[in-house]
């Protein structure tokens, strides 16, 4: 199988262009592939700048060089206005191939940000997909975005995963629950307002000393800007328990997720499917973050952790008290998310949902294209 692989690839890391490396690194091994470098083109806040706008203008050329060779079009989607505007170029770019194109949604914004306030963009993005070979949805809620612009047998399900690197035993879960003096609690994940790391360091401030001493918070992610930066390591300073790491490796990932007992990740945003709370299940940990429709395809309050309110420092202060007050039941939640992972959230299974996705699109787009036998 040729495939045009068209999405963002590191640098940077992110969630997005970390799926999409894997993914990339695993279709080369039994498939040609042809990569389309989106890194730059896409940018979630939909800004556009002069380099974004080469960068688009160098990724449609290579995807004007490569459309007619490729047996499958592998596309990951922008949310954004802008980030719409360029995957509608490519459509128009492709069109005569949209019938071997497969989109790939990671987030979970497009339908509540375009499709819903803007019908005339639904109407373009549906006159498009629905002659396209496939989309691919990491969950359930994701599902009704497309369902009126494409046959249900087109429409893939796909969880995302967790890195194999990340996935520790269960004896090693059951040692660092022994070990809770203090309660470790990691935040990683883009160190912006929306993602909500303030209200987690404005919740631990708001505790009790007694309370404050028994917790360790663990900071990891990139600032947008210095000046947010500086201001946030200003405004932990008096606390002993908090701590920011900055943009860390693949190593200290690893650690910081294997030491945590519990992940919080206290987003507003419509998130799709987030790789970090896959990568804490893996872990071992429990999970402390909001009801986002997406999240909820993975994460059950009361079962893989505690679900807290948007934008609600004393939300999180009251759970990180239960929290303390409840460190078996925390237990019980970790070896939960890490039997979970190991059953639904593991790379290869991915990999090899999203390559069978891209082969029933290719099957198809060879049949349709098959000349008919008049005898």
């Amino acid at each position: 199988m040729r495939v045009l692989f068209i999405a963002p690839l590191p640098p940077p890391i992110t969630g997005h262009s970390l799926v999409s490396k894997v993914l990339y690194e695993s279709l080369a091994k039994t498939d040609v592939v042809t990569a389309v470098d989106l890194g730059v083109a896409t940018r979630h806040d939909g800004t556009i700048t002069a380099r974004r706008l080469r960068e688009v203008a160098k990724a449609f050329a290579a995807i004007r060089r490569h459309v007619r060779e490729a047996d499958v079009l592998y596309l990951t989607i922008a949310e954004s206005m802008a980030g719409n505007a360029k995957d509608i170029a490519i459509y128009c770019l492709c069109f005569r191939h949209l019938h071997k194109m497969v989109l790939h949604l990671h987030g979970g914004t497009i339908g509540r940000k375009l499709f819903e306030p803007f019908p005339a963009v639904k109407s373009i993005n549906a006159f498009f997909i629905r002659r396209m070979g496939g989309v691919i949805v990491s969950g359930q809620s994701h599902r009704e975005i497309f369902a009126d612009m494409i046959d249900s047998n087109r429409l893939h399900l796909i969880p995302n995963f967790a890195q194999d690197s990340l996935f520790v035993r269960e004896d090693a879960v059951a040692e660092k629950f022994a070990r809770t003096s203090p309660l470790r609690v990691l935040y990683i994940s883009a160190m912006t307002k929306a993602k909500g790391y303030r209200d987690l360091s404005d919740g631990y401030a708001s505790l009790d000393d007694q309370s404050r001493s028994r917790i360790r918070i663990d900071f990891a992610g990139a600032f947008e800007t210095d000046s947010e930066r500086t201001a946030f390591l200003e405004s932990i300073r008096p606390f002993g328990g908090l701590a920011y790491h900055g943009l860390v490796d693949d190593e200290a990932k690893r650690r910081l997720f294997a030491e945590a007992h519990l992940f919080c990740l206290p987003t507003t945003m419509l998130e799709g499917q987030p790789v970090s709370i896959l990568e804490a299940y893996a872990s071992g940990c429990a999970v402390m973050t909001t009801g986002q429709r997406g999240i909820l395809d993975v994460f059950a309050n009361g079962t893989n952790g505690l679900e807290i309110a948007e934008r609600d420092p004393a939300s999180i202060r009251d759970n990180l008290r239960v929290a303390l007050s409840s460190v078996e039941t925390l237990r019980q939640f970790a070896l939960t998310n890490r039997r979970a992972a190991e059953k639904h959230y593991r790379a290869a299974t991915f990999t090899a949902n999203v390559r069978d996705a891209l082969r029933a699109s290719a099957t198809a787009a060879c049949v349709s294209r098959a000349p008919r036998d008049n005898g």
